[in-house]
């Protein structure tokens, strides 16, 4: 992991801990709270500085509910501290061990350490499993708080509001810069450059050297023997550098085209005994939309991606799938990976069936591979083949399930929690596939940058049943939320409001209708009034006169999806005329 690593954290540093998935950055926190012993060397505290680390996976066990767990440490004039916790991050103090989720535990974990309030917290991962109204009560407890902090985070909006410094892990050296996350990128590229140019230099010197000591050695041998050794010298220098990692070869291949209308949802609702999650909802998913579902958790985000993709059946309206569906799913739960089956046979067995695989290849997008060289595209060596799914990071898990629904083409991808535990390499790198992907995304997520840099329309879960479609990613729906326009800073114009007006009075005059078309006047409105934020949307893209040649497929996609809308648009004010025509007769 690391040799002779040392580093300093002072009191009140803000600090990013940063580095690629399995570079050692939870290893290197634990070391330094405590949690696990070094091979050589010391780890030293300030006299009388305390520590706490929130774990990953804490142990529970003794206790009978979430809020004894949380409190344990604490005096009794400071259980105030754990209830106003367990309203920001969102858990039940009094719920039971043995009936609480793994989020729940560690929102447990993570509130116990914000209760005892140490001199210094070690958070591994906080955001994970929290909802995005609980991330912001959590940043902002830490904006406020007089202590130090040391992050690891997937979670780059969460780190850039943050931290003060960074400190980057790398093939076991620890780097240090007194700048926020938001510099990172630059500052990782500036190093890597310079290394880049120092070992360009080194192999010229070796180069120039190893010819001299072909032409020039046998006339000077007793005179130049220092010189031999230091080109041997040269040479070892070379080949003690560490190489660094590269990106995973990710790959997507959207396989045969599905048909135009992806999805087509009208009217759907679900209740679960009283809890409303959803009252009547329309959609229609085109081929090739970016779609989002945000909300807090337990809302209902996964109920209606599964109903949209007809993984569960609504209690009323209908929902139609469309023609050549090739569907490829990413579960935030990672069911798809069996703990005890090794890499190797997640990728050729049958993890459903426990059943190992015998082959020593897997099909990838249509061609045969060895597992082997396809585990290395996604940065496993080769003794992490057999070894089994537990013994893996949270990232490494993450990226194997990448490599599994890569391996097999699809036209929609669905992702459900997809950026938990990645480095912010491979998220870049997710980031753009899907950016090219010739397919449609339905996308579940808590990372604000992630939805921002990824979705193109945003469904809104609210609670009580309340699901509300915008245009764009999170900084587009936060931006459009509060205002009374749906389509925010787009002008209306006058055929809007009048349709608006005329829906406001359809219930009044459409005995006409039956429940299904007076439902579909009242939502035609706000179907047309997002399809023409979408559309300015993507006119404000193309006017960027350097998109084509800069970047040529998002260019053709842009343009696809702009003629698409076009034609959604038309057809729903045609909709909407006859709607309108048999609501008057």
């Amino acid at each position: 992991m690391f040799e002779n690593l040392s580093m300093i954290v002072q009191p009140g540093d803000r600090l990013a801990l940063v580095g690629r998935n399995g570079s050692g950055k939870s290893t290197l926190m634990k070391v330094a709270g405590g949690l696990v012993e070094p091979d050589k060397g010391e780890v030293i505290a300030g006299p009388g500085v305390t520590v706490g680390y929130m774990e990953q996976d804490p142990d529970l066990s003794g206790y009978a509910t979430l809020g004894d767990f949380a409190s344990a440490t604490l005096h009794e004039g400071e259980l105030y501290k754990v209830e106003r916790a367990g309203e920001g991050l969102k858990f039940d103090p009094a719920r039971a061990v043995e009936t609480a989720s793994g989020g729940e535990r560690r929102r447990a974990a993570l509130a116990r350490l914000m209760a005892e309030e140490p001199e210094l917290m070690l958070l591994d991962e906080p955001t994970n499993h929290l909802d995005i109204e609980a991330i912001g009560w959590l940043e902002n407890e830490l904006k406020q708080t007089r202590a130090g902090f040391m992050i690891i985070s997937h979670d780059r909006a969460f780190l850039r509001a943050l931290t003060r410094a960074t400190m980057w892990i790398d093939r076991g050296v620890v780097r240090r810069q007194e700048k926020g996350f938001e510099h990172f990128e630059e500052w990782r590229d500036k190093v890597w450059e310079d290394e880049d140019m120092q070992r360009h230099k080194l192999n010229r010197k070796i180069k120039a050297e190893a010819r001299w000591a072909v032409e020039g050695i046998s006339a000077r041998r007793k005179r130049n023997q220092g010189r031999v050794r230091a080109l041997g010298e040269l040479r070892a220098e070379r080949a003690s550098q560490i190489n660094r990692q590269g990106a995973a070869a990710m790959a997507l291949d959207a396989g045969t085209k599905s048909g135009r209308k992806v999805i087509e949802a009208e009217g759907i609702t679900k209740v679960y005994g009283d809890k409303v999650i959803l009252n009547p909802f329309d959609i229609t998913v085109m081929r090739g939309d970016r779609i989002a579902l945000v909300g807090p958790n337990g809302v209902g985000k996964t109920t209606l991606l599964n109903m949209m993709i007809g993984k569960e059946t609504p209690d009323s309206g209908t929902i139609k799938l469309g023609t050549n569906l090739e569907i490829a799913l990413f579960d935030q739960a990672r069911a798809q990976l069996d703990p005890d089956m090794s890499l190797w046979d997640s990728l050729t067995g049958d993890p459903d069936m426990r059943v190992s695989g015998k082959a020593d290849q897997v099909m990838v997008r249509g061609a045969p591979k060895h597992v082997i060289g396809y585990l290395k595209e996604f940065l496993f060596d080769e003794a992490q083949a057999r070894a089994p799914v537990r013994s893996l990071s949270g990232g490494e898990k993450a990226r194997l399930l990448l490599a599994k629904i890569m391996a097999k083409p699809s036209n929609m991808l669905v992702l459900d929690e997809p950026t938990n535990d990645l480095d912010v390499e491979t998220l870049d790198l997710l980031q753009d596939l899907l950016g090219q992907y010739d397919g449609t995304v339905l996308l579940v997520s808590h990372d604000r940058d992630f939805l921002d840099r990824v979705a193109v329309t945003t469904i809104a879960l609210e609670g009580k049943g309340k699901a509300t479609v915008y245009a764009g990613g999170w900084s587009d729906y936060m931006a459009q939320r509060d205002q009374d326009d749906f389509a925010g800073s787009v002008v209306k114009s006058k055929q809007t409001v009048a349709r608006e007006t005329a829906a406001a009075a359809a219930p009044a005059k459409a005995s006409g209708l039956s429940f299904t078309e007076k439902h579909r006047l009242e939502a035609l409105p706000k179907e047309i009034a997002r399809l023409e934020a979408e559309i300015a949307k993507l006119e404000e893209l193309m006017s960027d006169p350097e998109l084509f040649t800069r970047e040529p497929v998002k260019f053709q996609k842009a343009t696809e999806a702009l003629v698409a809308r076009h034609e959604k648009l038309q057809e729903a004010e045609e909709e909407w005329l006859l709607l309108e025509e048999k609501a008057d007769a």
